[in-house]
């Protein structure tokens, strides 16, 4: 069985609901407080040295980081849960795995911790990202389908990706007055009964 090594609410929770929605069985390893020093950094360093969640232990002890690459072995084992190859939506499924993680991402990795990398200035760079993390919001709200889902008709690991970011900053609230296209997405994906335990558990629901 596949080993989640994550905290509930970080970005592990995008595994999980991308496994649990391809029906691959996985333990989720709690370990809350690995960016500190401590029994719980240790216990992920083991398995990847750059102490990052999700971590992955897959069934043959390999090791999968990065949710990009988790999705892309997710669709190995269930192809539906992307556009199909040769249409034009599987292009844009493509685009935007790699968009959200290339640019979303990097906007939590330095205002979570802006002290790390501008020390004389840390509010500031918090501030900038904060700012142009909506900017990018405001974009993809603007380029996806009308729905219900983010590529249209067709439930993707892409959604996985907007309901849980809903859930970090800037919030539900700004997201519900700001792009109403990946809000209603984010609550599709919440009235999903398969899903529910999962976003219970990360106290996204």
């Amino acid at each position: 069985m596949i080993k989640v090594y994550g905290v509930p609410g970080w970005g592990s929770a995008i595994s999980e609901l991308m496994l649990t929605l391809a029906d691959i069985p996985y333990q989720f390893i709690n370990v809350d407080g690995f960016d500190s020093p401590g029994p719980q950094r240790e216990l992920l360093e083991k398995r990847n040295p750059l102490c990052q969640v999700p971590t992955l232990e897959l069934e043959n002890g390999e090791i999968m980081t990065e949710t990009a690459a988790i999705a892309l072995m997710v669709l190995d084992r269930c192809p539906d849960l992307a556009p199909p190859v040769g249409r034009v939506e599987r292009q844009q499924f493509q685009r935007l795995l790699v968009w959200l993680v290339a640019n979303v991402y990097p906007t939590f990795t330095y205002a979570d911790y802006p002290e790390r990398w501008s020390p004389d200035a840390p509010e500031q760079l918090e501030q900038n990202c904060i700012a142009y993390r909506k900017s990018l919001y405001l974009w993809l709200d603007n380029h996806l389908k009308a729905g219900p889902w983010a590529l249209g008709e067709q439930l993707t690991l892409i959604d996985c990706y907007l309901c849980v970011m809903r859930s970090w900053g800037p919030r539900a609230q700004w997201f519900a007055a700001n792009t109403p296209k990946i809000n209603a997405i984010a609550d599709s994906v919440c009235q999903l009964p398969k899903l529910h335990k999962v976003l219970k558990d990360n106290e996204i629901i």
